[in-house]
């Protein structure tokens, strides 16, 4: 990413912390709605009886003496269990991205490699490695460069080299690397196995698991394998967390919904028979006896019983969408009582 935009985008969220009220202006719905979507909660809305009045969230509070109307806003979104592990889990072990400029070796790719040349290159090799288990990752980084500047066509010495920026918390190097190393020698694991830890940094899961499982299928690898089990039992409850999420929100908007329809005791508009049971509950019991088709509807068991479950979970009436017989005479309870039909 351009490092100016990545340096905005953080100027941009330092503000929102320090004044979250910019999450409320109305041109920022559609950051709003994707936050809340990622399963972000964002803070309420700050009072307007003091200052930041007329909707703006920073500015000086207006001379004028009457009160502004506020516009109505939605509570703030609590996050479910699902939620917030779904967030722990996406970024679990996941780096902020390097960003440092890659190496130029375009002008190696014409040069004329000598058995000289490839004899150096191995003996930078040995003694990168030899580095590396030293612990002095920036002495083995300078001579794997070494090495690929003496024979930039063996691609074992990307691969080398790719790991040692793995160990940097440098997954993007590691990926360049790992991708020159493939064009010269698709065939080989290694480059694999490390772009798919790269990736497994940079929090790319379906790249990693991709990448992995092809190292292990070249030339098995059991630390390979074992990162490729993790992904995908990551994967998977990613996959359920998001499922879950799903199923809430649809819950949610269910209940929203249906609560036009059922808002009196029992369920029924203006109250079920049984529950609050004078008043409004009868007259909108005795709706329901002037209508022939509602009551015989309404003796239907299968009928009876979708409306006994609604009544005890208006968000059950999601359950029921596909049901051409209840929907049906919730449309015409709807239009009856002045209720929206249902969706």
């Amino acid at each position: 990413m351009d490092p100016r935009k990545v340096a905005e985008l953080k100027g941009f969220v330092q503000l929102c912390e320090t004044n979250p009220g910019i999450l409320h202006l109305p041109e920022m719905g559609f950051f709003r709605t994707w936050l809340l979507n990622m399963g972000a909660t964002i803070p309420p809305p700050p009072k307007t009886s003091d200052s930041c009045q007329g909707g703006c969230p920073c500015g000086p509070p207006p001379t004028a003496a009457s009160p502004p109307e506020p516009e109505p806003a939605p509570a703030p979104a609590v996050p479910s269990e699902s939620e917030e592990s779904e967030i722990e889990i996406d970024r679990e072990g996941v780096i902020e991205p390097d960003i440092d400029d890659p190496q130029d070796m375009g002008e190696l790719e014409d040069i004329e490699v000598t058995e000289e040349m490839m004899d150096q290159a191995n003996e930078k090799k040995m003694e990168a490695i030899n580095a590396l288990g030293e612990g002095d990752l920036q002495k083995a980084l300078d001579l794997f460069t070494e090495a690929i500047k003496l024979n930039p066509c063996l691609a074992i010495l990307y691969a080398k080299r790719a790991s040692v920026y793995i160990q940097m918390q440098k997954p993007n190097a590691a990926i360049r690397d790992c991708d020159r190393a493939i064009s010269i020698n698709p065939d080989s694991a290694q480059p694999y196995k490390w772009r798919g830890k790269a990736h497994r940094l940079l929090g790319h899961w379906e790249e990693a698991a991709r990448d992995l499982a092809t190292a292990c299928k070249l030339d098995y690898d059991e630390d390979a394998s074992a990162m490729l089990k993790e992904i995908k039992e990551k994967q998977d409850r990613i996959k359920k967390a998001r499922e879950e999420h799903a199923r809430a929100q649809r819950e949610e908007e269910a209940r929203q919904a249906g609560g036009g329809f059922f808002p009196g005791p029992g369920g029924f508009p203006g109250g079920f028979p049984g529950g609050a049971g004078a008043g409004p509950g009868m007259a909108g019991l005795g709706e329901l006896l002037k209508d022939p088709e509602l009551l015989n509807a309404m003796k239907d068991p299968e009928v009876m019983a979708a409306f006994q479950d609604v009544a005890q979970n208006p968000a059950n009436i999601s359950k029921y969408q596909n049901n051409p017989k209840i929907m049906a005479l919730v449309t015409k309870l709807s239009s009856k009582f002045g209720a929206p039909p249902q969706p």
